[in-house]
C-alpha cells in the first residue's frame, strides 16, 4: 500500500517556473519569490525546497487544498543578483522523493541541488511579455514575393564566387548550384503586399532572414550593417553598367556599385524600411532582424576585397584588403600572401577578429542600437552563429553581455535570440541572450518521434520514430537547460534556411539534392504528419515560427533547396486553410501562450499532455501512426476528476480537418479512453471549461519616441484578427 502511495505521489507532484507556482515570475532584486507545488490531496507528503549550493532546506505549508491537489507553498528572498537554484524534497512513507525539471527520482539522502536540472531564478531577468508563445512568420525575401520589379538584380550586375549574378529564369525555378547568386526578385515591397496574408495565419511577428546590403541571397555575408538593401526597397540612383561575358572584374561592375554604395540610394531605402516598419506595428506585428555579427562578406565595405567602395563615386573610408594602412585592417586576421581568416575557411565570410579592435566592438554595438531605436523601432534580433563570435569563451560571453545592455538601453521591449545547437545554459543566465532558435527542446525531438528523421534529412533514427517516451525524455532534458522565460519565447520551428523542409521530412528518407534531386523531396511525403507536427508546434511551449511557404505545402531538401519561391497561384489552399484554424483556436486559448505544460502519457505511436493555467485546461492527444488507436489516459494525475467530459476542439488525421466540437469522452475512475485516427492529433478541452468564442483584434504597436531617445513598447499584446480570407495571388 505504501509503495502505491509513493507512485501516485510521483506521477502527481508538479511545479515550473510560470505564475501558477512562482510569483513573481521573473523577480527583482530584493523581491520575494513565492514558490508552489502541488502534490496528490491528503496524501500526507511533507515537502520542502531545497535551495543552493549546499542545498538549505525551507520547510513548505499547506497553503490551499482543492478537489484534485494540495498546494504547498514557501517563500525566498532575491538578495541580490545571485541566480538561484531551487528543486524539493518530498517524504511520503519514509519514502525521499527529489523533484526537480526532469521529473522525480527516489533518494537515500537528502541531494545537493543539481544545477543542470534545477529550477531557476535569475533576478532582474525579464523576456518582453509581447515575445511569450507569439506566432512567427520567417521570411527569406527574395523567395517570397516579387512586389517591384525595377529593384531586381539584372544579368551579370556584378560577379560572385564562381559566377555571374543573374535573375531566375521565371518564379518557380527550383533552386540550383548558382543559388547564393540566382535572384528570383522577392523584396520588402512584395511583402507589404502580402500582410493581409501574412496576418491571416495569425502571425504577430516577422523575422526576416538577412535584408542588410548583401552580394547573396542569402544575406549571411553581409557588406554593410548600416543600410537595408536597395535591391529590396527602392533605388533612386540606377545607373551604370554590367560586366560583359569575359569581365570577372567587379570594379567594373558600375551599376551595381551605384546601386549599393551611393548614399542617395542608401537613405531613400532606410526610409522606406522605416515607413514598412510603422505600417507593420500599426498592425499589432513586430519585426525581428538577423545580424549576423560573426563575420561579414568579403564584398564588405570594411574589407572591400572587390573594391566596390574604392570606386564608388560617394566618399568611403578605405577597405582592409591588400591595404595595411586602413582603418580597418585590424578587424581582420591576414596572413602572408593577403589571405584571411574567414568562417569555416569559405572565403566570402571573413571572421571579424573582435579583440583585436575596441573600434570594431563600437561599430557592431552601434549597428544593434540603430535599428531598434526610431525610426525604425525593429522588435529584436536573431543573432546568427552567436556563440562563434570573438576568439574566446570569454570575449563572447563579455560582448553579448554589453550588447545586451546596449540594445534594451534603447529597447527594452526588444528581444534577443540567439540560434544555437545543444546547451545554451551558459548564455541564459539573465544577462546576454533572452532565448534561442529551439532545436534541441523542439525541432529534433518533434522530427525524431513524428518521421524518425535528422533535421538536414542526412540520417534516420528508427529507435526514435514513433518513440512517445524518447520525445518526452529528449525535450525534458533540453527544456531544463533553460529558464522558464526563455523557454516561453524560444523559437519553435519545424523547417527553416539551414534545414530540410519538414514536409520533406515526412517521406521518412535521407537526401540532399545534389544526389537525390529535386524531385525525391516531394515523393512520398504526407501533409497529415506534417498537420500532426504543426497542431504540436501550436500548443507547446514556445513561439511557434512558421518558414514562409511550409503552410502552403512547400517541399525541399537542406539549403539550397530549402529556399524555393512561395508558389503564389499553386498554394495548398487546405493546408492554408488548417493553418487559420488552429492559429484562430489558438488565440482564444491563451494558456497555449504562457501555461505550463504536463505530460501525460507517452507510447509507441503516441504522446498525451496538458496545458494548463489558473482557471482552464487544455489536453492534447498525438498519434503518429497510420492506424487508429484507443489510449486511456490518467487524467486523475492532472486533476480532472471522474464525471468531467472532455470536449473535442479540434482534430487533424488521414481523415481531414474539424473544428466542429464534440463530445470525446468521460473521466471514469481517474481514466478517461479517447480515440484518434491515424495520423491524427487532437485538442481537447473540459465540458465546464469551453473555449471563449471572443476574437481578439491586434492593437497597434506604439512605437513612440520617448525624450530619452528610447523606443517604448508597450507589452499588453492581443492576437490577430483571424477570419479566413482567400490568399492574395
Amino acid at each position: 500500500m505504501a509503495d502505491v502511495l509513493v507512485q501516485q505521489v510521483m506521477d502527481s507532484v508538479f511545479s515550473d517556473e510560470t505564475r501558477c507556482f512562482r510569483t513573481p515570475e521573473e523577480p527583482e532584486v530584493g523581491d520575494s519569490v513565492t514558490i508552489r507545488l502541488r502534490i496528490q490531496r491528503g496524501s500526507g507528503a511533507s515537502v520542502a525546497l531545497l535551495k543552493g549550493f549546499p542545498a538549505l532546506r525551507v520547510p513548505m505549508q499547506i497553503r490551499k487544498t482543492d478537489d484534485s491537489f494540495d498546494w504547498f507553498e514557501a517563500s525566498i528572498v532575491c538578495e541580490d543578483k545571485s541566480k538561484i537554484f531551487y528543486s524539493f524534497l518530498i517524504e511520503v512513507e519514509k519514502t525521499m522523493i527529489l523533484y526537480d525539471r526532469v521529473g522525480t527520482h527516489v533518494v537515500s539522502t537528502v541531494p545537493s541541488t543539481d544545477s543542470k536540472h534545477a529550477f531557476r531564478i535569475y533576478p532582474g531577468f525579464h523576456v518582453p511579455e509581447w515575445s511569450k508563445g507569439a506566432v512567427q512568420y520567417q521570411i527569406l525575401v527574395d523567395r517570397f514575393c516579387n512586389g517591384a520589379s525595377a529593384n531586381d538584380v539584372q544579368n551579370r550586375e556584378y560577379r560572385y564566387t564562381r559566377w555571374f549574378a543573374r535573375p531566375a529564369n521565371f518564379w518557380g525555378e527550383l533552386p540550383g548550384e548558382d543559388d547564393c547568386c540566382c535572384f528570383y526578385g522577392g523584396d520588402l515591397q512584395g511583402v507589404r503586399d502580402k500582410l493581409d496574408y501574412i496576418q491571416s495565419l495569425g502571425v504577430e511577428v516577422i523575422y526576416f532572414n538577412p535584408i542588410f546590403i548583401t552580394p547573396s541571397t542569402h544575406g549571411y555575408d553581409t557588406q554593410d550593417y548600416a543600410h537595408i538593401n536597395p535591391h529590396l526597397t527602392v533605388m533612386p540612383v540606377d545607373e551604370g553598367n554590367n560586366l560583359e561575358e569575359w569581365d570577372f572584374d567587379n570594379t567594373h561592375a558600375s551599376r551595381y556599385i551605384n546601386r549599393t554604395t551611393r548614399k542617395e540610394n542608401l537613405e531613400a531605402s532606410d526610409a522606406w524600411f522605416a515607413d514598412f516598419c510603422q505600417e507593420v506595428h500599426s498592425r499589432g506585428m513586430r519585426i525581428i532582424l538577423d545580424g549576423v555579427f560573426n563575420h561579414c562578406g568579403s564584398f564588405s565595405k570594411y574589407l572591400d576585397r572587390e573594391g566596390i567602395y574604392r570606386e564608388s563615386p560617394d566618399s568611403y573610408l578605405p577597405g582592409a584588403y591588400r591595404n595595411p594602412e586602413s582603418p580597418y585592417r585590424s578587424w581582420f586576421s591576414f596572413r602572408d600572401d593577403e589571405s584571411y581568416n574567414s568562417w569555416f575557411d569559405v572565403p566570402t565570410l571573413p571572421k571579424l577578429f573582435y579583440e583585436h579592435s575596441v573600434d570594431l566592438c563600437e561599430e557592431i554595438l552601434s549597428i544593434g542600437e540603430k535599428w531598434v531605436s526610431p525610426p525604425y523601432c525593429v522588435d529584436g534580433w536573431r543573432l546568427d552563429v552567436a556563440v562563434d563570435l570573438g576568439q574566446s569563451r570569454e570575449f563572447n560571453h563579455m560582448f553579448w553581455k554589453e550588447f545586451r545592455r546596449r540594445v534594451k538601453a534603447r529597447n527594452p521591449e526588444a528581444v534577443i535570440l540567439a540560434e544555437h545547437y545543444g546547451d545554451p545554459s551558459e548564455w541564459l543566465s539573465g544577462d546576454e541572450w533572452d532565448t534561442v532558435m529551439n532545436y534541441d527542446a523542439f525541432m529534433e525531438p518533434v522530427t525524431f518521434f513524428l518521421t524518425g528523421m535528422e533535421k538536414h534529412s542526412d540520417y534516420r533514427r528508427d529507435d526514435l520514430h514513433n518513440n512517445g517516451e524518447a520525445f518526452f525524455n529528449m525535450i525534458t532534458e533540453s527544456m531544463a537547460h533553460m529558464p522558464g522565460p526563455s523557454i516561453l519565447c524560444a523559437m519553435n520551428e519545424l523547417s527553416n534556411h539551414d534545414h530540410s523542409r519538414f514536409m520533406t521530412r515526412t517521406n521518412g528518407r535521407s537526401g540532399r539534392v545534389n544526389y537525390a534531386g529535386h524531385w525525391a523531396a516531394s515523393e512520398n511525403i504526407h501533409p497529415e504528419i506534417y498537420r500532426v507536427a504543426t497542431l504540436i508546434q501550436m500548443t507547446w511551449p514556445g513561439a511557434p515560427t512558421l518558414y514562409y511557404g511550409d503552410e502552403a505545402g512547400v517541399t525541399g531538401w537542406t539549403d539550397p533547396d530549402n529556399r524555393r519561391t512561395y508558389p503564389w497561384g499553386n498554394e495548398a489552399e487546405q493546408l492554408i486553410d488548417f493553418h487559420r484554424k488552429i492559429a484562430a483556436l489558438r488565440t482564444r486559448m491563451p494558456l497555449l501562450k504562457n501555461g505550463s505544460v504536463q505530460k501525460l502519457a507517452a507510447g509507441y505511436g503516441y504522446i498525451a499532455y496538458v496545458r494548463f493555467d489558473e482557471k482552464d485546461t487544455v489536453l492534447v492527444l498525438c498519434n503518429s501512426l497510420a492506424h487508429a488507436i484507443e489510449v486511456d489516459l490518467p487524467v486523475q494525475r492532472v486533476g480532472l476528476e471522474d464525471g468531467v467530459t472532455l470536449l473535442k476542439q479540434f482534430i487533424t488525421s488521414t481523415e481531414g480537418v474539424s473544428d466542429n466540437v464534440t463530445a470525446a469522452g468521460t473521466v471514469e475512475e481517474g481514466i478517461v479512453r479517447l480515440r484518434i485516427p491515424s495520423c491524427g492529433a487532437a485538442i481537447y478541452t473540459l465540458e465546464t471549461v469551453k473555449a471563449s468564442e471572443e476574437k481578439e483584434v491586434a492593437e497597434p504597436v506604439s512605437a513612440a519616441l520617448c525624450p530619452d531617445g528610447v523606443c517604448g513598447v508597450s507589452s499588453e499584446r492581443s492576437g490577430s484578427e483571424l477570419e479566413p480570407a482567400e490568399v492574395q495571388k
